[in-house]
């Protein structure tokens, strides 16, 4: 038996946080996937309250209308002396202009740093940062459904299904990807450690995500 799904929508972290401007004042942005992000911010925010997130990343403006999923006060005071530092996971709810693809592309471009990180003390596969950036773009519009690529004992199953949740032992990408750059895809699959991987499956998301348009 395969082993359980995973439900959890993958994120990255950074270890320099991204700076940003969430309810008019600055804030931090220390993980950020396709559906949301985790913020550290001066003052308390309840779940459920909705304001503006917003930042740059390569010249380009990012802006997203977020809701509060949860939140934790924790320093209290800050560094002002006088506010609460607050945690504070959003979800996004809208994409303004062509943030949605700008997200695409910053995740893309990050996880590709990390496995070029990973190849540089390996033998690797130079396409494997333009099959990132790529994946999600070569939609085609008569094929439908996702692939889950799992590698067990060694070998990979492809396996059709309907499902869109990343198993824990391989990933899931649209039916319509290019299956050079999946074999690619699933060849950086098998060199990378646990956090390259689960990295994968996050750009692997963004395939997924295309096609539930």
């Amino acid at each position: 038996m395969l082993p359980d799904d995973r439900r959890r929508f993958q994120r990255l972290s950074f270890s320099k946080p991204i700076l940003a401007v969430a309810r008019g004042n600055s804030a931090l942005i220390l993980d950020l996937g396709i559906t949301g992000g985790l913020l550290e911010h001066y003052g308390t925010v309840v779940p459920g309250e909705c304001f503006s997130l917003s930042f740059r990343w390569m010249g380009n403006s990012i802006e997203f209308e977020c809701e509060v999923a949860h939140s934790e006060v924790v320093r209290q005071p800050g560094g002002d002396g006088m506010s609460a530092v607050s945690h504070t996971g959003v979800r996004f709810l809208k994409p303004i202009g062509d943030s949605e693809e700008q997200l695409r592309n910053l995740i893309a471009t990050f996880v590709g740093r990390v496995l070029a990180a990973q190849r540089a003390n390996a033998a690797g596969t130079p396409g494997e940062t333009v099959v990132l950036e790529n994946l999600g773009h070569a939609r085609r519009v008569r094929t439908t459904g996702f692939i889950s690529h799992r590698l067990k004992d060694g070998q990979w199953w492809r396996i059709p299904t309907r499902s869109a949740i990343q198993p824990v032992d391989g990933f899931t990408v649209a039916a319509y990807e290019d299956e050079d750059e999946v074999y690619t895809l699933c060849a950086a699959y098998e060199r990378a450690d646990d956090e390259g991987r689960r990295l994968i499956r996050l750009v692997a998301e963004l395939s997924v995500l295309s096609a539930q348009k």
